[in-house]
């Protein structure tokens, strides 16, 4: 990779073997060819590849394998996060020893910390490597909301070496409060999965990180965003919310994302590691095969 990090970087899904007790690493192989072929600029290990439900030696591993992808064109980003500044200091240097471009970390979670120790723990991380490292806010899903002023205090600190995910709610107003409170520089990747995309689009996003059973969807309409083709743009962002609002916890993501990734004969199996908060039944697996067709439509231009 060379210059900064941006485009459409895609989260993996990591696949399990039937029994969930090992990774599919044939699976993986295919996931990013079929990523790549959908328009992905990149991939990242992050909260859809189930990272909390991998050991740490599995993480490495599978980071290690995604390093092997990475090369001037494709960007390979790995999450190192952890519940102690030691541990993600040390899970960042060896990412970066097994060749990973960019690092991911979310706040530690068992612990409300307070922000001097939360940015502490961010710039321990960012200092311990020579890679760029790009701060996630996964609030939507566990953990706790980082301030704006939290995340412009690591953009003082650490300057164009940290990219930021913000997913709190209201994402488009703390995108806002954040580019003012650092003067517009702050580098950020929309953090809704495409949800918001054209929403927050014009307050100055550097990418996208959706799910790997949008990014053919995701792709298009970051290009139509960049290129000023808002037209196109809201049209693909209309049925592609109406998609992702099925989604609407991450085992649900998990669920939906890794069904229709072995529908698309990508994956072997759908299985997620248990135990898991969400069934997919079959009314909604039919809501989504619908909402799914709209949008290929929409995409391949059939829909106006």
């Amino acid at each position: 990779m060379t210059g900064s990090l941006g485009g459409v970087l895609a989260i993996l899904a990591t696949p399990f073997t039937a029994d969930e007790q090992n990774i599919a690493w044939s699976d993986i192989a295919k996931e990013v060819d079929w990523l790549r072929a959908s328009g992905a600029d990149g991939v990242v290990i992050g909260m859809v590849s189930e990272v909390l439900r991998l050991s740490d030696a599995e993480r490495l591993e599978l980071t290690s394998e995604i390093a092997k992808y990475g090369d001037e064109r494709f960007a390979t980003v790995t999450s190192v996060g952890a519940e102690s500044t030691a541990t993600a200091v040390r899970s960042a240097r060896q990412a970066e020893a097994a060749g990973i471009q960019a690092l991911m970390a979310i706040a530690p979670m068992s612990v409300a910390a307070p922000e001097r120790e939360v940015v502490r723990y961010f710039v321990a991380i960012a200092e311990a490597v020579d890679i760029p490292l790009v701060v996630q806010d996964a609030s939507n899903y566990v953990g706790y909301a980082l301030s704006t002023g939290c995340l412009a205090t690591l953009h003082r600190e650490l300057g164009d070496r940290v990219y930021f995910k913000p997913e709190a709610v209201p994402v488009g107003p703390r995108l806002t409060m954040l580019q003012d409170e650092t003067s517009g520089g702050a580098k950020v990747f929309d953090g809704t999965g495409g949800a918001a995309l054209a929403e927050c689009h014009p307050r100055r996003l550097v990418g996208t990180m959706p799910g790997p059973d949008l990014c053919w969807a995701v792709a298009p309409l970051w290009r139509a965003l960049e290129e000023g083709d808002l037209a196109r743009a809201e049209t693909i962002q209309a049925d592609l919310a109406a998609a992702l609002s099925l989604e609407c916890t991450l085992d649900a993501f998990l669920a939906i994302g890794k069904n229709h990734l072995a529908e698309e004969g990508i994956f072997e199996n759908a299985v997620v590691r248990g135990p898991t908060g969400y069934t997919l039944d079959a009314p909604t697996r039919e809501c989504w095969q619908t909402r799914i067709a709209r949008l290929k439509s929409t995409v391949e231009g059939g829909v106006a």
